[in-house]
């Protein structure tokens, strides 16, 4: 069986009572593996009066008290990992040492946060008058609305619990109804470890009615979205309209630039690996390649190996190295963008194609000779196609890579430290990493800028976007 699909509320396990529901699909077979029930006005209601009763009660835990669980959590979701993966797997269609690496990957970030929410540190401010006191406390900010993708859905969701529950927040949070099943194992991990009723809660249902009713709520006090620019933006309008604090990790269109004193065997086996990981879909995934001419055709070579050889398949053969996309609308929306480019003159150098007619199978894909016309070159992808591009001089390729609205990752192949710090400082990027893969760590902030959207998740910064800061001054 594939897992019971059930709303998590008030810390019991709820079917929910609106009238709507859904299929879930096996992306690698197209067949039905489970009926997800959608959340009515009502089930909301609660979910907010638990999360209103469960800060109240979740702020007074000490930080030490809390880091508790949310470690006893990390343990549990480690033991699990097997279980979990395989929903993932069967649900979102990524391979399943990466569907297990992910779990695995949610406990270290709550292992993060239950460490950090014990270093919310306030500050003493010298005072001008004798006997004068001055605070600076670090608060929760309150309750709060989460709503995650379902490319990685149980580390989008985790990153949003971990640091609320970690600062001293309730959270509700909506996950996709695309991939139920991973984000229910990881809150039953939770719930498991000790995580009080009320504390968190996890619903269901149409996206846009979730959103539009819990954003406004008055018991809201801060809003998390991981998801698409134009969403993003309509959700960040509506936050700022009821004056609620908000965090929008957005989309991306990753430009890579290698230059001619790179390795480009290194360079081109990690970013093909890093392309075609979770079939493209991945919002920091690399796509426009901008690679010197002096090295493009060794470098598109070696690229384009790679792309021949990735093995397509459902994400549990063993053999597999990329699953299938996670739904019909991803296929139909990549086939468009290499039709438009070949249209436009671009050239397909590996792949292109549906593999199949079961399942939402589609070939590692490289264009080359991509014209600036093609909407690949302005809109994000979002799957398994790399673009290579020619350039000759620094400046020229920095601002080529510059161009679009996007800013959220950045990637750079250089052996030149003068070049490798005129490109981190030139970079219009939330995340720029040169010469590896070094973004995305719990640690380690992740966030964009421009159109990529604003506050982070991980890090010190992921956890000061959940408090708020008082001061306090004190005579006698």
């Amino acid at each position: 069986m594939y897992t019971s699909l059930e709303h998590y509320i008030d810390g019991n396990w709820v079917k929910a009572s609106g009238a709507k529901s859904q299929e879930v699909i096996n992306p690698a077979t197209s067949k039905a593996i489970g009926e997800l029930s959608h959340a009515s006005r009502g089930d909301l209601d609660k979910a907010l009066a638990a999360a209103d009763k469960g800060f109240k009660t979740w702020r007074k835990v000490s930080s030490y008290e809390r880091g508790k669980i949310l470690r006893k959590a990390a343990d549990l979701l480690r033991a699990r990992a097997d279980e979990i993966a395989k929903v993932l797997t069967q649900e979102q269609g990524k391979v399943f040492m990466e569907a297990k690496l992910e779990v695995q990957s949610a406990g270290d970030i709550l292992d993060w946060y239950a460490a950090e929410g014990q270093r919310a540190y306030g500050r003493i401010i010298p005072a001008r008058a004798d006997g004068v006191r001055n605070m600076v406390i670090m608060e929760p900010i309150g309750p709060v609305a989460a709503f995650t993708p379902w490319n990685f859905p149980v580390t989008q969701a985790v990153r949003k619990i971990a640091a609320a529950l970690a600062a001293g927040c309730s959270i509700i949070i909506k996950c996709p109804e695309e991939t139920p099943g991973s984000p229910i194992g990881l809150v039953k991990a939770l719930h498991d470890a000790g995580v009080p009723p009320g504390v968190l809660n996890l619903v269901y249902g149409v996206p846009a009615e979730i959103s539009e009713y819990l954003i406004p709520h008055p018991s809201i006090r801060k809003v998390s979205f991981t998801g698409s620019v134009p969403v993003g933006k309509h959700l960040n309008a509506l936050a700022a309209s009821h004056m609620k604090r908000a965090t929008m990790e957005l989309g991306g269109h990753a430009p890579v630039l290698v230059f001619d004193d790179a390795d480009v065997e290194g360079a081109a086996k990690l970013m093909g690996a890093f392309k075609y990981r979770n079939a493209g879909q991945v919002c920091v995934s690399p796509t426009r390649f901008f690679v010197h001419d002096k090295v493009y055709d060794n470098f598109v070579g070696k690229f384009i190996d790679i792309a021949k050889k990735t093995k397509v398949g459902d994400g549990m053969a063993a053999d597999t190295r990329m699953g299938p996309l996670a739904n019909p609308r991803r296929i139909n929306a990549i086939e468009a963008f290499v039709a438009d480019a070949q249209e436009k003159g671009a050239k397909v150098e590996a792949g292109g194609k549906r593999i199949g007619n079961q399942g939402n199978f589609f070939e590692p894909t490289v264009l080359t000779d991509v014209p600036e016309s093609a909407r690949i070159m302005s809109e994000e992808p979002f799957g398994p196609v790399a673009v290579m591009l020619r350039f000759k001089e620094t400046d020229d390729v920095l601002d080529r890579a510059n161009k679009l609205p996007f800013g959220l990752a950045s990637y750079a192949f250089t052996k030149d430290a003068k070049v490798a710090t005129k490109v981190a400082d030139a970079l219009e990027s939330g995340m720029v990493t040169i010469n590896h893969f070094g973004i995305a760590l719990p640690e380690t902030p992740f966030g964009g800028v421009k159109d990529s959207g604003f506050g982070h998740e991980g890090g010190t910064e992921g956890l000061q976007v959940y408090l708020q800061s008082k001061f306090v001054s004190h005579l006698g």
